[in-house]
C-alpha cells in the first residue's frame, strides 16, 4: 500500500513571509515643525525656565509629585510651546551627581575641544 499524501490548496501553501493581508502599517507621526518664536504657556513656568538656545530650555518642574530638571528641545504648535521628544529629565539626585562632576566634564571638554 502506498503512503497517503495530503493535498493542500493554493492558499495553504503560501509563503510564511507574506503575513496577514489585512494588516495595516501604523500611522506615521508628524515631526514637530520649527517656527522660530517661543512662548511661555503660563507665568509659573516662566519663573522656572532657563533658555539655552532658541528652542532648548532647562525647566524645573514637578511631575506626579516629584521634582525634575528637564533639559529639552521645544517646538511651537498652534501658538503654544510644547516639549519635544529630544531631551532628558533628571531627578534631583541625578542633577546633584551631574553638578558634582561639572569640573571633570569641563576638563574633558577643554582637552577634546
Amino acid at each position: 500500500m502506498a503512503p497517503k499524501k495530503s493535498k493542500r490548496s493554493a492558499s495553504e501553501s503560501s509563503s510564511s513571509d507574506s503575513g496577514p493581508d489585512d494588516r495595516n502599517p501604523p500611522p506615521k507621526k508628524s515631526k514637530p515643525s520649527d517656527k522660530g518664536s517661543s512662548k511661555k504657556t503660563n507665568s509659573n513656568e516662566e519663573e522656572h525656565s532657563f533658555a539655552l538656545d532658541k528652542n532648548r530650555f532647562v525647566k524645573v518642574r514637578e511631575f506626579r509629585g516629584k521634582l525634575f530638571i528637564d533639559i529639552r528641545e521645544f517646538y511651537e504648535k498652534n501658538g503654544e510651546t510644547l516639549p519635544g521628544k529630544k531631551g532628558i529629565s533628571l531627578s534631583v539626585g541625578q542633577w546633584n551627581k551631574l553638578k558634582e562632576q561639572i569640573d571633570d566634564i569641563q576638563e574633558s571638554v577643554e582637552k577634546l575641544g
